[in-house]
């Protein structure tokens, strides 16, 4: 599986970005499907997931202004962010894992500064 994250930028506080991250190859045995971020000088740390029931989990710093989904297919998975702050500003990262492994796309970086 090889993933590609997109849409990270500079955005105001307060504003919105929505990322993408497309999966290429087979995605037989993925079960879990989410978004990790690494702030400058911090251990990489997850954001949401999204399982095959379609449940999700965040984290509590995000909860109620990011949302994660995924389409049909699952070849492709999304972030909405909203209400963005300061602390958002990170390197986002892709992740699909599943019996075969774990996979990561290359990250995208988010700025959130005015």
């Amino acid at each position: 599986v090889q993933l590609q994250a997109s849409g990270g930028g500079l955005v105001q506080p307060g504003g919105s970005l929505r990322l993408s991250c497309a999966a290429s190859g087979s995605i037989t045995g993925i079960n879990v499907m989410g978004w990790y971020r690494q702030a400058p000088g911090k251990e990489r740390e997850l954001v949401a997931s999204i399982f095959p029931s379609g449940s999700t989990n965040y984290a509590n710093s995000v909860k109620g202004r990011f949302t994660i989904s995924r389409d049909k297919l699952r070849k492709t998975l999304y972030l909405q962010m909203n209400s963005l702050k300061p602390e958002d500003t990170a390197v986002y990262y892709c992740n699909y894992s599943g019996h075969r492994g774990a996979y990561w796309g290359q990250g995208t970086l988010v700025t959130v500064s005015s």
